[in-house]
């Protein structure tokens, strides 16, 4: 009682439409052979793959689970086969550079091609989601031995790596961890500890893992500025010694592989509320090798690179889930027949029972969650395309603002995109009423799967803070007005056409209310060092609320490019006009609530 058709459609429309992607893609010499039919037909590979392989795991593998025994782990049934048709349609290389092997797409068709797997099957798109972060960690600060060593893995899909941050201890503080690592003689190193809740720490999709772990050198600085970061592979080739710090592993591998066993053990998994054909592992460390990754002490700096690219991810998990919840909503609403409506869409005869649909309750959470997922895609792709302006655009000046307004974006996305997928989950759970809990009919397992999005890759509050010490307090706004500067654009543009006049006039409204209120904020913090920490939860949420208003006053206008009779420009304009309506509204509270956190929290 569970389905999902990849919405290929609004996809297209955001690409040629809210973005004018082709048009930026023409300019740039790296994408320059690429344009619409070819990235469309890239999509649509993309959607008969999630479609046809993983959506029908999805269930399965949450029944069935990951099993651990003897440190080593099986996912559920068929998720190692889907793995292989992945990596045979070249999925790992789409967005990685040609010149090192991958296909050399846009990160903006890689961000469709993620909000696809997780729509799917979230659990099985936990063990790929991390490869292109790591990637983009290991080509920017990998040394080039290793980079060419392990790289191609990455690209080909014949490894998969992991990010190994958290300790018992040391969860949200990366400071507080405690795993050790030794230098050896042939200049790599050997690392001691344990690290738990690791995605893809052990499974049987690859042969290697690579993983990714944070550790620290003798002698380093307390807290976090004493972190270093290291890759340490499952297995070593067999043998491996060179001058170029590469050295042998602890035991053989008893035939697994053709390599050399490291030191790193799986202990456990854990038996979580969802996800739970994603093998999250307690992992051991005795004297396994490894070698730096970026410099010593600065591996927050070079993991950055991989957790930037994981929160964009993690937002794109929200909206994977926002998706699918609205797609089986919609369909479930369409079929049941409860009690008459009292009012029907014309041309439509009176029955003794109407389907849900027509009932005002369930129009009012259907259009809430059509507004949420259309919207959340906009800017999601939006941050994506972005991320390829600012390596590939001509203008240095145009790539230094792309990467200021991505970086801005980013806790925005992973915080709020997350949010809105539990939140729209639930309430797609309830148009389904009392089926909507028992497991058949699956949307419970899109609510517990979509929970867990809100803690991983920095809790979102650790995001808000960010967003408001750092990416506002922290610049005192210069990069908060280049958003701004796009909602004021917005508004001017939207402002000349007749239809869209009315969302033009309340967009330029929030945004006057947004700068005037980051004047107000930047002035109070100077007075109480606690209240934007206070204040950082509502802001982001304000944020969040003021990028869908961008994005439905942006859809609105470019929509009139379509046919009068197309049905997609009805449907825009219907639900922009329910936006400005029926959500817009919660920005002023919002407002007020960031005003009112100038009053102290108390003690508990």
């Amino acid at each position: 009682m569970w389905s999902y058709q990849a919405p290929l459609r609004d996809m297209q429309f955001v690409l040629e439409h809210w973005l004018e992607a082709p048009e930026a893609w023409r300019h740039s010499p790296t994408f320059e052979a690429l344009d619409l039919p070819l990235a469309v037909q890239v999509l649509e590979q993309a959607a008969r793959f999630s479609q046809g392989v993983l959506a029908p795991l999805n269930a399965s593998g949450d029944r069935q689970g990951c099993q651990w025994a003897d440190g080593q782990v099986s996912t559920p049934d068929g998720f190692a086969e889907a793995y292989r048709a992945y990596v045979e349609g070249g999925w790992p290389a789409l967005a990685c550079a040609e010149a090192l092997g991958g296909q050399g797409l846009p990160q903006l068709l890689d961000a469709a091609l993620q909000e696809m797997l997780y729509a799917s099957n979230h659990a099985w798109a936990m063990y790929t989601g991390i490869a292109h972060g790591a990637y983009l960690c290991l080509k920017t600060h990998g040394e080039p031995w290793l980079q060419e060593r392990y790289l191609p893995g990455i690209i080909s899909g014949e490894s998969l790596p992991t990010m190994c941050l958290t300790e018992p201890q040391a969860g949200s503080d990366v400071g507080l961890l405690r795993c050790r690592a030794e230098p050896q003689a042939d200049g790599s190193y050997r690392l001691s500890g344990s690290k738990l809740f690791i995605s893809g720490g052990e499974h049987d999709l690859t042969d290697n893992i690579l993983h990714l772990v944070l550790a620290r050198l003798p002698g380093a600085p307390e807290g976090s500025r004493g972190i270093s970061l290291f890759l340490v592979p499952k297995y070593l080739e067999q043998g491996e010694r060179s001058s170029e710090g590469r050295g042998e592993g602890n035991g053989v591998c008893n035939g697994v592989c053709n390599g050399v066993c490291n030191g790193v053990r799986c202990d456990g998994i854990e038996h979580k509320m969802g996800i739970k054909g994603s093998a999250t592992c307690s992992l051991v460390f005795e004297a396994a090798q490894g070698w730096l990754v970026g410099e010593a002490n600065r591996g927050l700096a070079a993991m950055f690179v991989m957790m930037n690219s994981a929160r964009l991810h993690v937002g794109l998990q929200g909206l994977g889930h926002v998706e699918a919840a609205w797609q089986n909503a919609r369909d479930y609403a369409g079929e049941r027949q409860q009690m008459r409506a009292p009012l029907r869409p014309t041309g439509v005869a009176a029955q003794a029972a109407d389907p849900i649909r027509y009932h005002p309750a369930m129009r009012r959470v259907l259009l809430e969650l059509r507004a949420t997922s259309e919207g959340l895609r906009a800017i999601g792709y939006w941050a994506a395309h972005l991320l390829d302006q600012a390596e590939q655009h001509s203008d240095p000046l145009a790539r230094q603002q792309a990467e200021q307004l991505a970086q801005l974006l980013t806790p925005i996305i992973k915080a709020y995109f997350t949010e809105q997928g539990f939140r729209q989950a639930s309430n797609a759970l309830q148009v389904f009423g009392g089926y909507g809990y028992v497991t058949e009919f699956a949307i419970e397992q899109t609510l517990r799967d979509s929970r867990i999005a809100m803690i991983y890759e920095g809790s979102n509050e650790i995001q808000a803070n960010d967003l408001l010490l750092r990416k506002v307090l922290g610049d005192r706004g210069q990069a908060f007005d280049l958003l701004l500067a796009q909602l004021h654009a917005e508004a001017g543009r939207g402002a000349t056409v007749a239809e869209c006049a009315g969302f033009a006039g309340q967009l330029a409204s929030l945004g006057q209310a947004l700068e005037g209120l980051v004047d107000e904020v930047c002035e109070w913090a100077l007075e109480d060092v606690e209240y934007p920490y206070r204040a950082a939860g509502d802001f982001l949420q304000l944020c969040g609320l003021s990028l869908l208003a961008l994005a439905w006053a942006r859809a609105a206008r470019v929509s009139r490019v379509l046919p009068e009779s197309d049905p997609l420009r009805v449907a825009k304009l219907e639900t922009a006009g329910f936006f400005f309506s029926y959500l817009l509204p919660q920005a002023e509270q919002r407002i007020t609530a960031v005003r009112g956190a100038r009053a102290a929290l108390a003690f508990i």
